[in-house]
């Protein structure tokens, strides 16, 4: 099942939203929540893992699985999230930890955000080709993304860039500059008629991460950047389903559209909509919020037909 994350707050949605709501996280299966992103510096070599079970200050460290451990225990004795702690791991499986294992804990200088490069504290005896094992990519992406850094002359607690294997996104793109994709999927046979060419949900954008699976097979909705004071804007005619505060989303609109399509807006900061409100196209939903890992301005958007995802760029021209 899909799995969305980001960072946000739920609200107590009133009583008698409350059973509607439950049906509509039933037919949009609105559990598949986003996965997003987000620590004191003690450094440890990476061939000398310190045991989880009797470590102080983990924060910067490489661990070893003890009995009993899982992500989550780990997480809360770091004080980083969960989420964050799984990117600084990639490849490992939260339900099968072995006793022993070696896990890195990121400190609070370390983001690892799921559009754009790992912002990676350099531990001892830690090297680009390490560095590069550890997280999917290569020694020479790495020192591409760092130029102006000596692979022979790193430091501890040097910050580094470590770009994804699958990032084509450079950093320093401006996002006052719109961006479109190249080429966009050719539109299934199976859509209704009526998802044809609609409009984006921001005037000005660029795609920092498309829909799709990432490197651990775990579906991903878009996630569009744009600038600050930037609204989304209903992609169609349609109602409002949902206007609230949601866990890890922040506010959230949720637009019903004909031939049972449904469009999610997500990490919104102000809600400019009521539920049962009917919108036309490019009409104002909500205030883009700002991302306080990437101090971004990002929107996400998911489409959908019957709850199933769909790439919002067969639809959207």
């Amino acid at each position: 099942m899909d799995q969305f994350t980001l960072a946000g707050k739920r609200r107590l949605v009133s009583q008698a939203n409350q059973p509607r709501l439950a049906r509509w996280l039933a037919v949009c299966v609105l559990a598949t929540l986003l996965v997003g992103c987000a620590g004191s510096h003690s450094s440890n070599d990476q061939n000398n893992p310190v045991p989880s079970s009797t470590a102080g200050q983990i924060n910067g460290e490489w661990v070893e699985v003890q009995r009993g451990d899982t992500l989550g225990k780990l997480a809360n004795r770091a004080n980083v999230p969960l989420e964050r702690l799984e990117r600084f791991n990639p490849g490992t499986n939260a339900q099968r930890l072995n006793v022993g294992q070696r896990l890195l804990i990121p400190t609070q200088q370390e983001r690892a955000p799921s559009g754009g490069p790992y912002r990676y504290q350099i531990r001892p005896g830690d090297t680009y080709s390490s560095i590069a094992r550890h997280f999917g990519t290569t020694p020479g992406r790495i020192q591409s993304a760092n130029p102006g850094t000596s692979p022979t002359a790193l430091r501890v607690g040097q910050i580094v860039s470590v770009p994804l294997s699958s990032s084509t996104t450079s950093s320093s793109a401006s996002s006052s500059s719109a961006s479109r994709p190249a080429s966009a999927p050719t539109p299934s046979a199976s859509l209704p008629a009526s998802a044809r060419r609609w409009p984006w949900p921001l005037e000005d954008y660029r795609i920092v991460r498309r829909f799709g699976a990432d490197s651990r097979g775990t579906l991903q909705p878009m996630l569009l950047a744009t600038q600050a004071g930037a609204k989304a804007q209903a992609v169609a005619p349609g109602e409002v389903r949902f206007a609230d505060g949601m866990r890890q989303l922040g506010e959230v609109v949720i637009i019903h559209h004909a031939d049972n399509l449904q469009t999610v807006y997500a990490l919104c900061e102000r809600i400019l909509v009521r539920v049962g409100q009917q919108v036309s196209t490019g009409d104002p939903l909500c205030d883009v919020g700002q991302s306080s890992a990437t101090q971004r301005y990002d929107l996400l958007f998911d489409l959908r037909q019957g709850g199933k995802p769909i790439d919002p760029r067969q639809v959207l021209r």
